[in-house]
Parts: structure tokens; sequence; C-alpha cells
């Protein structure tokens, strides 16, 4: 995925967020959302078939509409880092209800080291809401935070990770984005 991290795969995930036509939502529903776990490396084959499993309609609404709006907080702080800006309050807030509740899940365990492992039944939904918190919340503290760019192709604006060696990238993907735009600018260049 083009994010180069979780945490901005998801906030990808609402694409086409700035366009006049609107945005394109690609968690359409709780099948996609472990998908998108699994694309992710989030969570194992196995995760993902326990998530699946007949989960209660109920309760895999209520993840999604909760992924969706930890990844709009996210959006908006991220967005800002980006920007060089304070982040909304509220929506920092928002992450941090998320965050403490995805903490209240874990618990210390110790095979040959300590490790965090979830103290809930794997086969609930809210698992991928707990799981994509702790992802964002890693970013967040992380250095690769000053490493985060929007693409420049003024239709895409997906967020990514720059790990180009003089932090110089300027497309999420430049097959796609970076082709496009060197093309409008050829064309735009043949026309004057």
């Amino acid at each position: 995925m083009a994010g180069g991290h979780p945490a901005l795969n998801l906030v990808n995930s609402l694409d086409n967020r700035y366009r006049a036509d609107g945005p394109h939502e690609m968690l359409t529903g709780f099948g996609e959302l472990v998908r998108f776990l699994q694309e992710t490396a989030l969570i194992t084959p196995e995760q993902a078939q326990l998530l699946k499993k007949k989960p209660d309609p109920q309760a895999a609404e209520h993840a999604l509409t909760s992924v969706r709006e930890l990844r709009e907080a996210s959006a908006a702080v991220l967005y800002a880092v980006v920007a060089k800006k304070t982040p909304p309050a509220e929506d920092l807030r928002t992450l941090e209800r998320y965050f403490l509740e995805a903490d209240r899940h874990r618990q210390l365990t110790w095979q040959d080291g300590a490790s965090w492992k979830w103290n809930i039944d794997e086969s609930s939904p809210q698992l991928a809401v707990w799981i994509l918190s702790r992802s964002v919340c890693e970013l967040l503290f992380c250095a690769q935070l000053a490493r985060i760019r929007s693409c420049d192709a003024d239709t895409c604006r997906w967020l990514f990770l720059d790990t180009s060696k003089n932090h110089t990238r300027r497309w999420c993907n430049m097959r796609v984005c970076g082709n496009r735009m060197k093309a409008r600018r050829f064309q735009a260049r043949r026309e004057d």
C-alpha cells in the first residue's frame, strides 16, 4: 500500500478526500475492514478468519463506524502535522479516547521476553478498532512522524511516509500520481 505505514493507509482508505465530486469510501463493510487489516499486515490470515467468522452484525457495524471515526480524527491530526499546524483539540481527544480504550484491552505477558497480548476474544469485531488505534498511536509517537508527506497530486493528496534518500519524494506512487502529474506538465508545455 502506498502509505508506507498502516495508520497512513487507514487515512488513505477514504480515497479522493479533497476532490470536488466527493470522497470514495473504501471501507464499505466489515469484510473490507478485515481485508484491509490483513493487507497492511496488522493481522495474520488466521486472525482474519476468526474475525470473519459470523460476527454479530451490530458489533461489526459498530466496529466499522468506530474505525471510520478513528480514521477521520487521525486524518485531521496527520494533515495538520504535514501542514506544520497544531492539530485540532477535538480530534486529539478522539484519538486519546481510542488509544486509552485499546490499552485497557492489552496485558503484559512474558514468553522469552516481555510482549503485549490482547486480553479479549480475538473474534471480537472491536479488535479491529483497537489494532488500528495502536497503529495510529505508535506512528504519532515515533520519529517517522516528521517524514509524513501529502501527495503533490491535487486530485490525490494521500499521505505517505517519505523514505527517499534525501527526503524529497512528492507523490504517493510514482507510477500513478507521479506519471499523471508529469504528463500534465508535459502537455501544458506543449500547449504554450
